[in-house]
């Protein structure tokens, strides 16, 4: 395992977290934060670190990557060869400089380039910014502060209606008192 940090000078994009162990060679189970995690498949490199917002990551080398049940992977490094390399990870956060990562398609977004966006409702009117995203099976929700309160926003074309990342805003169906 590697345990020097590395600082990067390029903007990095969570992907995911570890969630468990999976069997004893070292496989990790990982919860991604997005809809096509089998494409970093394509990345020889990922990187781990303990806080999703810290400025170090650890370049880890992939050895295998597959898919695991309904949406999920799970993923083997070179640097966890068995079980307890990989309990030591468990946890961890799971990103990678934004010039590795595939362009998103249109109409899609990787979630960090979600935060910070302003939400205003058709009307107008702030309801706050958005402060993270869950994402909940069916589908991802925004979580949009305002101060004390938090707005859990489906994001879907039903209730988003527009995201322009120029103007880095978001326009919803969604009222203030709701």
């Amino acid at each position: 395992m590697q345990t020097d940090p590395a600082s990067t000078e390029s903007p990095m994009i969570v992907l995911g977290r570890i969630a468990a162990p999976f069997g004893v060679s070292g496989w990790l189970k990982v919860h991604p934060f997005g809809d096509d995690p089998l494409s970093w498949k394509k990345m020889p490199q990922w990187w781990l670190g303990i806080d999703p917002d810290g400025k170090e990551w650890v370049p880890y080398t992939l050895n295998g990557c597959k898919e695991h049940g309904k949406g999920g992977v799970v993923a083997a490094f070179v640097e966890v060869p068995d079980r307890n390399a990989a309990e030591a990870v468990t946890g961890y956060y799971i990103a990678a400089p934004r010039e590795t990562l595939p362009p998103p398609d249109q109409d899609e977004y990787y979630w960090a380039d979600l935060v910070g966006l302003t939400v205003r409702n058709a009307s107008g009117l702030v309801l706050g910014t958005v402060s993270g995203l869950l994402s909940t099976g069916a589908h991802d929700v925004l979580q949009v502060q305002d101060g004390e309160i938090e707005r859990l926003i489906p994001f879907v074309a039903h209730y988003v209606t527009a995201v322009d990342m120029a103007a880095r805003c978001i326009t919803a169906e969604w009222e203030a008192d709701w």
